[in-house]
């Protein structure tokens, strides 16, 4: 049996349907973790066992976990948590202790590039996700992180300015390249990992796109594909965390976004090298005509 977490995430979600969807999965029970079952469609909501609560809750994942092979382990974003440390292992504590008592097999989870990087140590929500990756691997579980870039998703946070404006921002140097990566192929990775559980002990499974793009680079692909001038504006980190801080976002996960973006800048995710085991298919052209192109025209 394997357990989803988030299965109505963008990540989770997209998960959930691939190994709905895949041949390969006809032989394994599929349980999921959610807050509130009525987000699941009833076409899925029949074919899935659910656990209804939180993940970060020990009880439920006591339930949850009970005759899991494997689990599928993501931290939900919470605005106004009080710590990033509380947000990433504080969350996956009584998860941890669970993998343990119920002998879970595998886990497979979402963290993020940049572990032996010179400023991982000084990384805000990276340091503390590579630390939660550090927790579950004490527990002695056969433990994966998929080790991930910047997503293309998050440009559709700004549907409306690029609708709207022609611009989208950003904190990075225009001409900086780095790698990025569509959440589905995240998913992909995930659910791959999940069937084939040939594998053992500890370690990452890097995803990073098929290419490094510099937000010029995103502009002109957008431009081209939108049919209409795109242009990228930098902010300053000042203005990104005043933004964030509009948005609801407490102080400590304010600092923590703002001390992963200054260490992005400083070349966090550029350790690891593309090779064809490590870069992912979806190209950023691809996934503006198939996931941004529709958004914006909605």
């Amino acid at each position: 049996m394997i357990v989803i977490t988030t299965p109505t995430g963008q990540i989770g979600g997209r998960l959930l349907q691939i190994l709905l969807d895949g041949t390969r999965t006809r032989d394994e029970e599929l349980r999921v973790i959610v807050r509130d079952p009525g987000r699941l469609p009833d076409g899925i909501r029949a074919r899935v066992d659910v656990v209804t609560g939180s993940h970060g809750d020990a009880e439920v994942v006591d339930r949850a976990f009970d005759g899991a092979d494997a689990v599928f382990w993501l931290v939900p974003s919470n605005p106004r948590e009080a710590s990033l440390d509380a947000m990433y292992s504080g969350f996956t504590r009584a998860a941890a202790k669970a993998f343990t008592t119920h002998r879970v097999g595998h886990v497979v989870g979402v963290s993020a590039l940049g572990r032996g990087t010179p400023v991982a140590g000084r990384a805000g929500h990276v340091t503390a996700s590579l630390a939660m990756d550090d927790l579950i691997a004490s527990t002695g579980v056969a433990y994966r992180a998929l080790a991930n870039p910047t997503f293309f998703d998050n440009l559709l946070w700004q549907v409306a300015s690029l609708r709207d404006n022609g611009v989208f921002t950003g904190t990075e140097a225009a001409d900086r390249k780095a790698p990025t990566a569509a959440t589905r192929d995240i998913a992909a990775a995930a659910a791959g990992l999940l069937l084939d559980r040939s594998w053992t002990g500890t370690g990452e499974v890097p995803v990073l796109g098929p290419e490094d793009l510099s937000p010029n680079d995103l502009a002109r692909i957008m431009s081209e594909v939108l049919g209409r001038p795109i242009r990228y504006e930098r902010q300053t980190l000042d203005a990104f965390g005043t933004a964030l801080a509009g948005r609801g976002v407490g102080d400590a996960l304010v600092q923590g976004y703002l001390d992963m973006m200054r260490a992005k800048d400083e070349g966090l995710d550029e350790r690891v090298r593309r090779t064809p085991q490590t870069a992912s298919p979806t190209t950023f052209r691809e996934w503006c005509e198939q996931v941004l192109k529709p958004a914006v025209q909605a």
